[in-house]
């Protein structure tokens, strides 16, 4: 091989990109910004819009958890997580702990719902795609500020591969955006460009349709 067929392979070659994606901060994200009719969004297709010609998409990884005692919410989560999964998302799963609050001033008991594992599961993805060679840059879709020892320790342990953050709307975060190595809001056009069609068929032929909610 001459040197101008190496210097060739070598322009050629491509920065390898893992999309890690926070569910809820995304999601909520979403709510706040008043994208409510953008739920239906492909995730592998959002990843594909944000990256640049020089990059290549190796996989994207959602974190998420399952919703409880709303049945109409479960069934539209249950019919997105399909159709993620038709587009090739792998998809990891915390879980919802009860609390149950007491109101100091009635003594009334309220429940109340709060997500765990996300975080620690993004993390330990993180690290592990690091360590395994699975990326040489991995782009997060958070804000939250949990996250940033993660980032740090990447950084301090891998030093030739990086986090890139890619903020979903109204969630951006000095302190991720300072450990991050660059950052950028994701914008509504970027999520409007990225939705599913109304319908996804599954490898068993099933139709999944998009919740009448979400028009």
């Amino acid at each position: 091989m001459d040197f101008s067929m190496k210097e060739a392979s070598v322009q050629a070659k491509k920065e390898r990109v893992q999309v890690y994606v926070d569910g809820f901060n995304l999601y909520f994200g979403m709510i706040d910004a008043g994208y409510d009719n953008c739920k239906w969004l492909n995730l592998d297709l959002l990843a594909k819009n944000l990256i640049k010609q020089n990059q290549e998409l190796i996989g994207v990884k959602y974190f998420t958890s399952r919703v409880s005692n709303d049945p109409d919410k479960q069934k539209r989560q249950t019919t997105y997580l399909e159709a993620l999964e038709v587009a090739g998302v792998h998809i990891f799963y915390g879980h919802y702990q009860r609390n149950a609050i007491e109101c100091k001033r009635c003594g009334n008991i309220r429940t109340s719902y709060n997500e765990k594992m996300t975080d620690v599961n993004i993390a330990t993805q993180l690290l592990i795609g690091a360590y395994q060679d699975q990326y040489d840059m991995a782009l997060l879709i958070s804000g939250d500020s949990d996250l940033v020892p993660p980032i740090q320790q990447v950084h301090q342990l891998f030093p030739g591969k990086r986090v890139f953050v890619a903020f979903p709307p109204k969630r951006y975060n000095d302190s991720v955006a300072f450990v991050a190595r660059g950052s950028m809001m994701i914008g509504r056009k970027r999520i409007v460009d990225s939705q599913f069609n109304e319908t996804v068929k599954k490898n068993d032929g099933f139709i999944l349709s998009k919740p009448s909610d979400w028009f």
